[in-house]
């Protein structure tokens, strides 16, 4: 058997540097989940064709189920088998050079020497390799978003909004086009990005992914022609619906296909989460650049170092490494959709290897929420420095003076605050020089003069708190 490979020998640094952030998607997308999740198909797959009055095998005792369900616990020395027999051949058994044959051959080895001897040529029955291997598919793809992706986008979200609601209140000088734009505050900042995640997250279970159970052109051939009076779609239907749980995203059965299911479902699945992963950047980039300004910093743990060098710095590592990897996951994951849809005439083989690379673009992703929670959890918003920023551009209560003005009837309001403002270096005494030579009574003029950077927030705290 293989040695087990050190992390610090991996290739891939899913596999090594990032280990301890992505270990539990290998129990969802490595080599052993996979051919675990083939054994779980075709054992439920053996066990309804028992339970089906009209079709062949006899009806199995609960402890024969057993036998079957046991083999689902499959041991790294079980999964080595299966590999034997594809590669190499195991003791009768020539190598098959077909990883789903080999996984048929592995559970007839399995349980001839039980009461199931007798009804092993019904493992696999009818069915082509896609079979078993897209439902498989969908499963490892349902239990990596619910189980550990999800989750993960989830918490960091929640993250966010905590910070949103902690710092409702405090103001900002909001920025469109690199510019100073009228005030937000650091809650609403926050919870812009919080509402995008929690946006994205809640369409994955409303999307559901196709799946197919109908032999090797899509038209039960083999099914219809060895029983032709059973039901082969219902068949189908109530097979696929064992392996649904309440709440989780759903397995549906698709019945139009070719030897394999579109991936039409996979192709939606990842520019879904390649948005999620987007919105994740957009917030790691604005999250570096309020750190580069000094509006929001970091506190670093003892002994932490950020620089070999410069021993003063300490450094937004952890949504840069988010930046980086949610990148890597984007650029797989537009491939996954432009790709996988695309199947010449009834079947051709490049799927087949790119499929298994969903763990990849799944971890990168992992690992991106991982390393942006890290530094959202190290921060410290810089109330001083902020709201020196922000006071430091008065002009930005220009816009709330010119609409009132405009809502008074006084003509060329927003000429005159451009005269004003546009291009210039303005305090908030120039403001209200210019408001007190307006033809306007004193109570609006009062009412103008109370107008400030800090005050001019509209309605961003009650957003914050009801959306």
């Amino acid at each position: 058997m293989p040695r087990q490979i050190n992390t610090l020998d991996a290739i891939s640094p899913i596999d090594g540097r990032y280990r301890k952030y992505t270990e539990d998607l290998a129990a969802m997308f490595s080599e052993r989940a996979l051919i675990k999740h083939r054994i779980i198909v075709e054992g439920e797959y053996l066990i309804a064709l028992s339970e089906h009055p009209g079709i062949g095998p006899r009806k199995f005792s609960t402890e024969e189920k057993k036998l079957i369900r046991d083999l689902y616990d499959l041991s790294l020395e079980d999964a080595q088998m299966v590999k034997d027999i594809e590669e190499k051949g195991y003791r009768d058994i020539p190598p098959t050079e077909q990883d789903v044959k080999a996984v048929e051959y592995y559970m007839r080895a399995s349980l001839i020497d039980t009461s199931l001897s007798d009804s092993l040529e019904w493992i696999h029955f009818a069915l082509t390799s896609e079979d078993p291997n897209n439902i498989a598919y969908g499963l490892m793809l349902r239990d990596g978003l619910e189980k550990v992706l999800l989750p993960a986008a989830v918490n960091l979200r929640a993250n966010i909004e905590e910070l949103a609601l902690k710092y409702k209140n405090i103001p900002m000088l909001a920025r469109t086009h690199g510019k100073p734009a009228s005030p937000t505050t650091v809650g609403k900042m926050f919870k812009t990005f919080a509402h995008r995640i929690a946006g994205q997250t809640s369409q994955f279970k409303e999307r559901g992914i196709f799946v197919k159970l109908n032999g090797a052109t899509g038209n039960w051939n083999a099914h219809y022609a060895t029983y032709p009076e059973v039901d082969w779609p219902r068949f189908t239907e109530k097979f696929i619906e064992r392996f649904n749980k309440p709440g989780y995203i759903q397995l549906k059965p698709n019945f139009v296909t070719t030897q394999i299911e579109p991936h039409d479902t996979y192709a939606e699945l990842s520019n879904n989460l390649r948005l999620l992963n987007t919105i994740v950047i957009d917030f790691d980039r604005d999250m570096w650049r309020y750190i580069s300004d000094g509006w929001i910093g970091l506190k670093s743990k003892k002994g932490e170092v950020h620089s070999s060098t410069m021993p003063h710095k300490i450094s937004p590592k952890g949504f840069e490494n988010s930046e980086g990897n949610l990148g890597m996951a984007n650029t797989m994951l537009y491939f996954f959709s432009a790709e996988l849809p695309i199947s010449r005439l009834q079947r051709h083989l490049s799927d087949s290897t790119i499929i298994r690379n969903f763990g990849v673009a799944f971890a990168h992703s992992l690992i991106g929420y991982k390393s942006a929670l890290r530094d959202l959890k190290k921060i410290k918003v810089d109330e001083h420095e902020i709201i020196a920023a922000l006071n430091a551009h008065p002009e930005v209560v220009s816009e709330a003076i010119q609409t009132i003005l405009r809502k008074e009837g006084i003509v060329g309001a927003y000429e005159k605050l451009k005269e004003l403002t546009q291009g210039k270096k303005v305090t908030m005494e120039d403001i209200e020089a210019f408001i007190d030579k307006l033809d306007v009574s004193d109570e609006l003029k009062e009412r103008l003069k109370a107008i400030e950077p800090t005050n001019y927030t509209g309605i961003a705290a009650l957003i914050v708190e009801n959306y």
